[in-house]
């Protein structure tokens, strides 16, 4: 489901949204059947609310394609949801499996405060074979 301060991201504009984003970036992989999933769905709604002018909120559907399976195969998912902090196209930080709305908060609030100097003061890598 799409909501306004949550971007969906897939294989197609990976790239753009989450790799080349000046924003410290948080992407939600997550199955649509996973009970887990579908428990965080509401928390992570009202945080991307709470935090739209701190980071960007994305999804990614694991299950949308077999590329996009392919994608979080390359950055080690393995359950869902897992929850990756994005820096300049470089994954600095991870969240696997569902919270209470306040232990997610802290752990935004340590990435927020931790990550956030990181577009300021680093170079993007490029990644030829991340699309």
């Amino acid at each position: 489901m799409i909501f306004s301060n949550i971007l969906e991201t897939n294989i197609l504009n990976w790239k753009k949204e989450v790799l080349e984003s000046t924003k410290l970036v948080l992407v939600n992989f997550w199955d649509p059947d996973c009970p887990h999933s579908k428990m965080m769905e509401p928390v992570f709604i009202e945080l991307a609310e709470e935090y739209v002018d701190k980071l960007k909120f994305t999804e990614f559907n694991i299950m949308e394609s077999q590329e996009n399976q392919e994608l979080a195969s390359r950055y080690g998912i393995e359950g869902t949801p897992t929850l990756m902090f994005f820096c300049q196209g470089r994954p600095v930080q991870d969240i696997v499996g569902a919270l209470p709305k306040d232990s997610l908060k802290q752990a935004i609030d340590f990435a927020v405060k931790k990550h956030t100097e990181c577009a300021e003061k680093s170079t993007p890598i490029k990644l030829p074979y991340i699309s």
